[in-house]
């Protein structure tokens, strides 16, 4: 398996390394690819029975139950790429996975993720939608639907229409926290521990159960979650009886597993946790004399430390608690405080974009206006996956909002912050104020990207999380399968959340892979193969013709080679705004550089500048840099350009036959060697 929490053309070129490795050294395979979306070329029950070998590259974590009894090999997804024939070499000698949960058949080979840092991706990757979704929603009801009030609140009527928008976002936000902890139990104990990881999530999240008036909030569960794992994978060594084995996953483990953490979270942990939010507020009061700065600075790092678990929520209660007594500078440095987080991260996806994800970028936007309505939450998901680098860099930004809303006396007259109270009248101060939230902000986002920028240089693998360009920003979560029987069985699987879809590969009777799902083509296109071609084999469904094809850029830059390839789609009818196409383009490689090493690149672009799909290709003789991470030039450079409509399935089946094919280093070369555009087709012309 290759699985990563995000990704495509990784996953695409694992799938087609080992899939030429394998046939090179006699052996059938089949690839099966997963992801959001679905499963693609699914292996069935009778290839795994007749599967010799399973081979697992992955960066998170996937079901592996129904390879027990197969020798598996478990390593990193770029391993699949990187070193093919020695992953095939290592499978035969592999140890027989015996079963008993996604973790227990760890392989070494150095490369392989920890099953801690999978657990944790993907229970963040599960978590982000519920974020987005309650937080947006609650904030588009506050927006739309809330009323200011003579001391400038802001209230939703009861029983309005934004009323239940506003209580269907409160219901994703609630879940949000028994959703981390739950996927993280399943990455570590598989299905059994899921049961246990959500309630444990709700327990952490809900102080009540444990006489506290704040939750754990998502730190409480990221513990449970391991907890829960962790205790269920102890309790599946356990010997019984042959009789209660069968009900051991289904009621067994999970009532056990559920019943003792839920008591050990309530008994134990949870008492410290009511303890630390009844001191923290004592101590609190008898800051309230001393020096605004330092006060400011205290309450925005509690704030800003866990986002609505015990430490924000002192904070949080402590400053709104002080209203009704006529302080209300006290809330006015929590209010400061408050969007800065979530403000910050979004800010530092946009000013290091290659240090994200699509999906983080995406999670950034959605902060971003989180921020602006004050719901901190909007920072979870950054805080959860990069824990040692965000949480450090979200207290300095709290602490130094608070600490300037402190020194410039900032007051709130309501228990809310961000600047939403400040646009409805409720802050005193507001110059100030913004200045506070800006200078946090800031802070954050940039103490984020260098503590990311460090993180990564250490690790060696700086970059990597925007690999190749597509890696990063389009990564769907299938691939398209090779064919083969089964001597050895891999499934190649893209991220964890991204949504989108590539069209599907199956096989044609003959073995060979064929190409499905391009849809209808229309008579312009037809005429469009016809003319010019002489006979020229159909390449990319009809996208790429001979009018799109130059064997040489006069270009020697990234910017002037896609507007000359810009040039060449304008050619074919198919572009309204050639202007458009570049600059959308151009906006993608600012992204994350579309550079996939092995000199190729493939910028793309979904835009309704063309009426219908188009793929241009050319040659660099000297080669571009493109700011591929292997540091070679791009000599081979293609342009994808779909509308908008037909973006969720055409650029990225396109982009996934591309990314298969160029693989092949005889393709590669034989494609440089053509002499003319006609023999440049022929070559294009086997990919299927």
């Amino acid at each position: 398996m290759t699985a990563c929490p995000t990704g495509i053309a990784h996953t695409y070129m694992a799938a087609e390394k080992l899939t030429r490795a394998a046939e090179s050294l006699g052996h059938a395979i089949k690839v099966e690819t997963q992801g959001s979306i679905g499963v693609e070329n699914a292996l069935s029950d009778n290839d795994v029975k007749d599967a010799d070998f399973v081979i697992i590259a992955a960066d998170k974590e996937v079901d592996r139950g129904r390879f027990a009894g197969k020798r598996v090999l478990a390593v990193g997804v770029a391993e699949g790429i990187h070193h093919p024939e020695r992953l095939i070499e290592r499978v035969q000698s592999a140890p027989v996975y015996e079963g008993g949960g996604p973790a227990a058949a760890e392989s070494g080979g150095g490369r392989e993720r920890s099953v801690a840092y999978k657990a944790l991706m993907n229970g963040v990757s599960y978590m982000i939608p519920f974020v987005v979704v309650g937080g947006l929603l609650i904030a588009i009801s506050l927006a739309l639907g809330g009323h200011p009030q003579a001391d400038g609140g802001l209230v939703i009527p009861d029983g309005s229409f934004w009323k239940h928008v506003n209580d269907i976002g409160v219901i994703g936000f609630t879940l949000m926290v028994p959703i981390l902890s739950g996927y993280i139990a399943y990455a570590i104990g598989d299905r059994p521990a899921l049961v246990p990881g959500m309630i444990g999530g709700w327990i952490a999240n809900t102080g009540a159960l444990y006489d506290s008036k704040a939750g754990a909030g998502f730190i409480g569960a990221i513990v449970t979650g391991f907890l829960a794992g962790f205790l269920v994978r102890w309790i599946k060594k356990v010997k019984v009886p042959r009789f209660v084995q069968p009900i051991m996953p289904i009621i067994v483990i999970p009532i056990v597993a559920t019943t003792g953490l839920g008591l050990f979270f309530i008994y134990v942990i949870g008492r410290p946790i009511s303890w630390v939010f009844t001191h923290l507020t004592g101590w609190l009061g008898g800051m309230t004399g001393s020096s605004a700065i330092l006060l400011g600075a205290v309450l925005g790092l509690m704030i800003a430390f866990d986002m609505g678990g015990p430490v924000n929520k002192t904070a949080f209660l402590f400053g709104a608690g002080l209203i009704a007594s006529g302080n209300q500078t006290v809330m006015g440095m929590c209010a400061a405080a408050i969007p800065v987080m979530p403000l910050g991260q979004g800010l530092a996806t946009l000013v290091r974009k290659r240090l994200y994800t699509e999906q983080e970028r995406e999670t950034g936007m959605a902060a971003l206006f989180m921020g602006l309505f004050g719901i901190s939450e909007g920072a979870i998901p950054f805080a959860a996956a990069r824990p040692a680098q965000v949480i450090p860099a979200n207290m300095l930004g709290g602490a130094v909002a608070g600490a300037v809303a402190g020194m410039a006396g900032v007051s709130d007259a309501v228990p809310h912050g961000g600047p939403i109270v400040a646009v409805l009248g409720a802050v005193g101060g507001v110059p100030v104020f913004f200045v506070a939230v800006v200078a946090g902000t800031v802070a954050t986002a940039l103490a984020t990207v260098a503590l990311v920028d460090v993180s990564e240089r250490r690790k060696g693998r700086r970059g990597a999380v925007s690999a190749a360009g597509v890696v990063a920003a389009d990564r769907p979560e299938s691939e398209p399968a090779t064919v083969g029987a089964g001597a050895v069985a891999a499934v190649a699987a893209g991220g964890a959340a991204s949504g989108a879809s590539t069209g599907s590969r199956t096989a044609t009777e003959d073995g060979s892979p064929a190409a499905a799902g391009a849809g209808p083509r229309t008579a312009t296109e037809a005429d469009d193969e016809e003319d010019g071609k002489g006979g020229a084999p159909d390449v990319l469904s009809g996208y790429l013709t001979a009018q799109t094809v130059r064997t040489q850029l006069t270009a020697d830059d990234k910017e002037a080679a896609i507007r000359e390839l810009a040039g060449l789609a304008a050619g074919t009818g198919k572009v309204a705004d050639a202007a458009e196409l570049v600059r959308v383009a151009l906006a993608r490689e600012a992204q994350g550089t579309t550079g996939l090493g092995e000199e190729i690149a493939i910028p793309h672009a979904k835009t309704d500048a063309v009426t219908a799909p188009v793929v241009a290709f050319a040659r660099s003789a000297d080669g571009i840099e493109w700011g591929a991470l292997d540091g070679t030039l791009a000599r081979l450079v293609f342009l994808i350009a779909v509308p908008e409509a037909a973006a969720g399935d055409e650029h990225l089946r396109i982009l996934a036959l591309l990314s298969r094919k160029l693989m092949d280093t005889d393709f590669r070369a034989r494609l440089q060697g053509a002499e003319d555009e006609a023999a440049v087709l022929r070559v294009l012309g086997e990919i299927r």
